[in-house]
């Protein structure tokens, strides 16, 4: 078993997803540990250009297995969008991508959150994506307020989360905007309904994922998002993102302890 960690280490765009590509043959398991939808991958394969952001950028080799780590958040449109595009330039997902059961979940209020956090900010603004990451990792501490994967593929206890959070949200949004953008929670369960059946056969349990193939000395690459510098704890704080950007975020974000990981590759 050899396993590797590609990881930036200043502000991302070192392209790290250039040298995840060449290493990719070299393993049989590629991981996604953190971020969401706020990385930007670009791998080539032949005369093929790939542009990524939740995906690892292994699932452009064939045979490759990724992974969707815990420590991420999931778009599920973005997500959606990103497997469609692939499938339709002919490439095989299903049965090689795994995504945990324990990501958190992004709704359309975070977004609106992260909207309004920004637009009140002024000067001292953080310079976020406006995706929503932010809001979403805050309800992961927060737990209250915090959607999982695995209460995404559960319609009544989706349901009953929404009728929960959404209100809070509403009220929230209210007091911070003259306009308000409100949400209805049937609505958005409706929509997110059909999202949980179409992701429904890529969810599991990555952790034991990925414990079952350390025993069997598969060869695994760690794919940082972001770099080492945006990192929440030890980056250029506030100027950061809201994950574990560095090497920190490995065994958190994926379960897996940094004893197994043979080469950390920092990009510059």
């Amino acid at each position: 078993m050899v396993s590797s960690c590609v990881v930036g280490l200043q502000w991302g765009d070192e392209a790290k997803g250039k040298v995840v590509d060449l290493l990719t043959r070299e393993h049989d398991i590629v991981v996604r540990y953190n971020g969401g939808a706020n990385a930007g991958h670009t791998v080539m394969v032949g005369k093929e250009v790939y542009k990524l952001s939740l995906i690892p950028s292994g699932i452009a080799w064939p045979g490759l297995q990724c992974v969707i780590g815990n420590g991420t958040v999931i778009y599920p449109q973005k997500l959606l969008a990103e497997i469609d595009e692939l499938v339709s330039r002919g490439l095989k997902i299903e049965g090689r991508l795994l995504i945990s059961d324990r990501a958190h979940v992004i709704f359309p209020y975070h977004i609106e959150e992260e909207r309004l956090n920004e637009s009140s900010a002024g000067s001292r603004k953080i310079g976020t994506t406006g995706r929503g990451i932010g809001p979403c990792y805050a309800d992961k501490v927060n737990r209250l307020y915090s959607i999982r994967m695995h209460d995404l593929l559960d319609p009544a206890k989706l349901r009953e989360r929404l009728a929960l959070i959404v209100p809070r949200k509403n009220q929230l949004i209210r007091a911070f905007s003259e306009d308000p953008v409100v949400f209805d929670a049937e609505t958005i369960a409706q929509e997110y309904d059909l999202y949980a059946k179409r992701l429904r056969p890529y969810v599991g349990d990555t952790f034991w994922f990925l414990q079952h193939a350390i025993e069997k000395k598969k060869n695994i690459l760690f794919e940082g998002a972001q770099g080492t510098l945006l990192d929440v704890d030890h980056g250029s704080y506030p100027f950061v993102t809201s994950s574990n950007s560095s090497t920190c975020g490995i065994p958190s974000g994926c379960g897996v302890s940094q004893r197994h990981i043979d080469h950390f590759i920092g990009i510059v």
